[in-house]
Order: C-alpha cells, then sequence, then structure tokens
C-alpha cells in the first residue's frame, strides 16, 4: 500500500530531516533517496521500531546509514532526521525529542479545533 512521506517541520520552521540529507555526500544520499522510494511504495522491511511511533529504517551500507520517521497511522511518514550507527544514540535522543513535539502539537490542533 503506497503511503505519504513528510519532513517534520518544527514549530520554528526547521527541517532536521532535509538538513541531515542535504549535507550527505552522494554516494549516501542515492541509497537515502531509494530507501524513501521503497517506503513510499509501501515497502516497510527495513524498518525497525525504537519506542512507540518512533522507528528506524536501516540501510546496511557503509558505516550503516539511519533514517528516523513516525509512522503516523497506515499511510503516512514523518521524517524526522537520520545519522549512522556510531552516532545512534544522540540520533535516537534527538528524534524522540522531535516525535514527542510532533504528537503534542497535533493533540493541541485537534484540540483547538474541536475548540471552534
Amino acid at each position: 500500500m503506497p503511503v505519504t512521506i513528510e519532513e517534520y517541520l518544527t514549530e520554528g520552521g526547521r527541517n532536521h530531516y532535509k538538513e541531515w540529507f542535504d549535507a550527505l555526500a552522494v554516494e549516501y544520499a542515492a541509497k537515502v533517496a531509494a530507501a524513501r522510494a521503497r517506503m513510499m511504495a509501501g515497502n516497510m522491511g527495513n524498518v525497525k521500531p525504537i519506542d512507540g511511533a518512533l522507528k528506524e529504517y536501516r540501510i546496511d551500507w557503509g558505516p550503516g546509514i539511519r533514517i528516523y520517521l513516525i509512522q503516523d497511522g497506515d499511510a503516512l511518514i514523518v521524517l524526522l532526521g537520520g545519522g549512522v550507527k556510531s552516532g545512534q544514540s544522540a540520533d535516537i535522543k534527538h528524534a524522540k525529542k522531535l516525535r514527542d513535539e510532533y504528537f503534542a502539537r497535533k493533540t493541541e490542533l485537534k484540540k483547538n479545533r474541536k475548540g471552534k
């Protein structure tokens, strides 16, 4: 089943995923773009759960590329950022913070819509 992929923008408009992707060497960017295309086609075979809705797409190439994402429902993936295996601990901590912010903003938006 095809899915929609969005890049998370913080409340201040920062896109951590884009910043990470834009800094990648071309060989790495190609691997990440191919992984994104597979996710869009519904192929989630390399996605592993981390904590709740937070997941990690593993690319077993080079230093072990990781894409951190939220799967929000069956048809939406929100990209939070990325990294490599050696920086995984700090990257996961940061992704958890972005995940929590995403869901807090989503809850607030729903609450505000109901109040109108």
